[in-house]
């Protein structure tokens, strides 16, 4: 059973969203992603949102460009978390979809990463679901030492060719 629902309104989101399902399978955490679109299918839309809870969903991945309403109509029906993911707009540089998943109304509360920020998302679920997830949050820990590992080799290789051979 998925314990990660990801959602986007369109397949020219899924390079920015296939991130947030790498990071999730890095991390051993099962997902189910979703081509819906809120405004084109919103009856496909509505069963989806609806039945996320009955799935096994814990949190909802949700990315959205220009109006992006997906997170936040997503995050109106499932009880759980929803992290929206603004996706880059040619007209507004994204802009345009930050504003529309962050300025939710009271009560109605999306976790908003960066524009295109999948594999944020993607880790914040998984650290979303470590709270009670002892071995998940282990595994996070050894994420973050590997990021760690990885500046210090970065650093000492700074330091043996210099930043101009760099």
């Amino acid at each position: 059973m998925a314990q990660v629902g990801i959602v986007m309104g369109s397949d020219s989101d899924m390079p920015v969203m296939a991130k947030a399902a790498d990071i999730l399978t890095e991390l051993g955490v099962s997902f189910e992603m979703n081509i819906i679109s809120a405004h084109r299918e919103p009856d496909v839309f509505f069963e989806y949102a609806k039945t996320a809870e009955e799935k096994g969903f814990k949190v909802i991945i949700a990315g959205a460009g220009m109006a992006a309403h997906l997170p936040g109509m997503c995050a109106a029906i499932f009880p759980m978390p929803v992290i929206g993911i603004p996706m880059h707009t040619a007209s507004l540089g994204g802009r345009d979809s930050l504003y529309s998943i962050v300025q939710m109304p009271q009560g109605i509360p999306v976790a908003t990463v960066a524009i295109n920020g999948g594999a944020n998302a993607g880790l914040l679920a998984a650290k979303i679901l470590a709270t009670s997830d002892t071995e998940l949050l282990q595994r996070l820990k050894a994420y973050s030492q590997s990021l760690k590992s990885s500046v210090q080799k970065k650093d000492e290789r700074l330091g043996r060719v210099g930043y101009k051979e760099y």
